[in-house]
């Protein structure tokens, strides 16, 4: 019973904090969080790894104590005399991913996270929790932040990496910063990468909801030279060194594109302002990842590279799921007990139904019948209805549409249930 009460308890924090108090409790700098999170099936653990500390916060100043989404895990600033929640901000990790699959089962692995929260004025306790599929608790770790801690590393900011924007919507200190990094571009390749970027500039701010809040998104092309080009392809035996050190083969999925290098990648950043990264890999090689609030990393020389960073950004950005799905789930290669149906997905846009009052029920035309059958007219017309299938299981997952972007490539836009929930996000940050 108290493991429940901790369940519910970890998802049901409310918001007390607003605009005005940033300026009570933060200095504006930045804490750099980084970690290594390790374990296997059975037992995790968060351990520190270092602390430093850079100067400006580029995040969000209001809303500081709440999230959209619950995600996977939390970071939270806690004051220390009261026990109050400062800030709170939602992740997902590769991590928390591997130990889905069969390997985690038998293996003990580690894996690097980095997370930015604003500096505390006053020495405070840093709080970071995870959370299995249902919500409940599954590793936390708690440590003590203090301002005159001699061996917090003090970064400088003096000369970031080359960079250039590419779309200003307004002041860093309002707007939502978006850091696109180039990987596996060496430095005679960085013409190319400009053009790149600037065609996922593009296509983020050609969908709905952000064309209609471009004017609440930086977008940043980050110059980061590698070695050599493309990316490392352990299937072909093709090891390469480059900037943030990808590799397909992630979970010995061929198509599966990540890094574990967060430590790196965000060294990278250092002197930038930026709160989401997207990482674009100069290969023509089919793949990528999307996790919410960790980074988007998708390959720019394959014909379909402009709409999957927009599907793998409405991962990373706003922890939006996939709704396609497999007729075998084996195919996945995830654990069986991932398919497991007494539990609500966290993600905005699937359900299981077993609380679809907290997802898009209100949204639903009346009369709409729950399952709903999946026709071409409603297709070409993104009617919201509870279609089976979703979350890669045909049976007992449902989405909010027949097509969607976070289902297919042929599809022209968002579903109206995924704008709904990408603006949620941009409102929670900037509003």
């Amino acid at each position: 019973m108290k493991r429940l009460i901790f369940c519910v308890v970890a998802v049901l924090l409310t918001t007390t904090l607003r605009a005005g108090d940033f300026d009570t409790y933060f200095n504006a700098r930045t804490l750099r969080l980084d970690y290594v999170m390790a374990g296997n099936a059975e037992h995790q653990i968060i351990a520190l790894d270092e602390l430093s500390i850079v100067d400006g916060w580029w995040g969000r100043r209001n809303n500081l104590d709440s999230v959209p989404h619950r995600g996977n895990g939390e970071v939270r600033v806690v004051e220390k005399e009261s026990g109050k929640v400062l800030y709170r901000n939602a992740f997902s990790t590769l991590f928390q991913e591997w130990l889905s699959i069969p390997e985690a089962k038998s293996v003990t692995k580690s894996f690097e996270a980095t997370f930015l929260v604003p500096e505390p004025k006053k020495a405070s306790d840093i709080e970071v929790v995870m959370y299995d599929i249902k919500g409940c608790v599954t590793a936390s770790l708690r440590h003590t932040y203090s301002p005159d801690d001699v061996l917090v590393r003090k970064l400088s900011a003096e000369k970031p990496t080359p960079h250039k924007y590419l779309h200003r919507g307004g002041k860093s200190e309002e707007c939502i910063d978006v850091a696109i990094i180039a990987e596996g571009y060496r430095i005679d390749e960085m013409g190319r990468f400009e053009e790149d970027a600037q065609k996922a500039c593009s296509a983020l701010l050609s969908y709905e909801p952000f064309a209609s809040y471009a004017d609440r998104f930086n977008i940043v092309a980050v110059f980061s030279p590698s070695q050599d080009s493309d990316v490392s392809v352990p299937q072909d035996n093709l090891w390469r060194t480059t900037a943030v050190n990808s590799n397909f083969m992630t979970f010995y999925t061929e198509r599966y594109l990540t890094t574990n290098s967060l430590h790196q990648t965000h060294d990278v950043l250092t002197g930038i302002p930026y709160e989401h990264l997207i990482i674009l890999a100069n290969t023509a090689t089919y793949g990528g990842g999307g996790i919410y609030n960790f980074y988007t990393l998708t390959t720019t020389r394959h014909p379909a590279f402009k709409p999957v960073v927009v599907h793998e950004f409405g991962h990373s950005f706003g922890g939006l799921g996939d709704e396609y799905f497999y007729d075998d789930p084996a195919a996945t290669g995830y654990a069986e007990d991932m398919y497991s149906l007494d539990y609500e997905p966290w993600e905005p846009n699937i359900t299981s139904l077993v609380d679809f009052g907290s997802k898009w029920r209100d949204m639903l035309p009346e009369g709409t019948a729950i399952p709903t059958e999946p026709t071409a007219e409603r297709a070409k017309s993104y009617a919201i209805g509870v279609y089976e299938g979703g979350g890669y299981m045909t049976k007992g997952m449902y989405r909010p549409a027949v097509t969607c972007r976070m289902r297919d490539n042929v599809a022209t836009q968002f579903c109206p249930v995924c704008q709904a929930a990408l603006e949620r996000v941009i409102k929670h940050q900037t509003f």
